[in-house]
């Protein structure tokens, strides 16, 4: 196992769940998840995560779709009630890790407009101190070059680190780079993948 290993942070150390917040809005489980695959859809929520200004995306989304003005507003609004908790097990995690001698660091898909507010709330974040936010750099995950902002910065080389992501397609990317994949499905499962005891 390498000593270099790569988080991403939504759903893989705090829970995004914007499907919660629409299906309370809507009612309906299923008529939210309609709505964040047909009108907030995930290239709407990657252009937010580039690094393009909310405001701005919530207008043009909402001139498209002017039906839907309330709801797609709610992505902006009322973000912060889409992050519930920390995901379980990880905080124990992560300090194995580091007590056992591993080097931590964040690859996310964020907005910098509400990451700083949500790593000051989510204080598992701060346990990652080195890190690449795609808002920052105007790159969102599959893409391979944001992985490559950070192996650059860090000084990484690819082959010695491991990668630990959610999505399958952005764990395909980083294997693609010579970086050894984990889709984390949870810390239990995760910690036997990468053969850490329990302090």
């Amino acid at each position: 196992m390498q000593r270099n290993i790569i988080f991403d942070f939504g759903n893989v150390l705090v829970q995004w769940h914007p499907e919660l917040v629409y299906g309370q809005y809507f009612g309906d489980e299923a008529r939210a998840w309609w709505f964040l695959r047909h009108v907030a859809d995930l290239d709407w929520r990657q252009r937010i995560d580039a690094g393009e200004s909310q405001d701005a995306c919530v207008a043009e989304l909402q001139a498209r779709y002017p039906d839907y003005r309330e709801a797609i507003a709610l992505y902006r609004d009322r973000w912060r009630e889409m992050l519930t908790d920390e995901v379980p097990g990880m905080r124990q995690l992560i300090g194995d890790l580091k007590s056992q001698g591993y080097e931590l660091y964040g690859l996310t898909n964020w907005s910098m407009e509400t990451f700083p507010e949500a790593r000051e709330h989510f204080t598992i974040l701060q346990l990652i101190d080195r890190y690449v936010v795609s808002g920052q750099e105007r790159l969102v995950k599959p893409d391979e070059r944001l992985f490559r902002v950070l192996l650059d910065r860090y000084g990484l080389k690819a082959e010695e680190c491991t990668f630990v992501d959610d999505n399958p397609d952005n764990v395909a990317a980083a294997c693609r780079l010579g970086m050894e994949g984990i889709v984390f499905t949870g810390a239990d499962d995760l910690r036997i993948k990468l053969n850490i005891r329990q302090q």
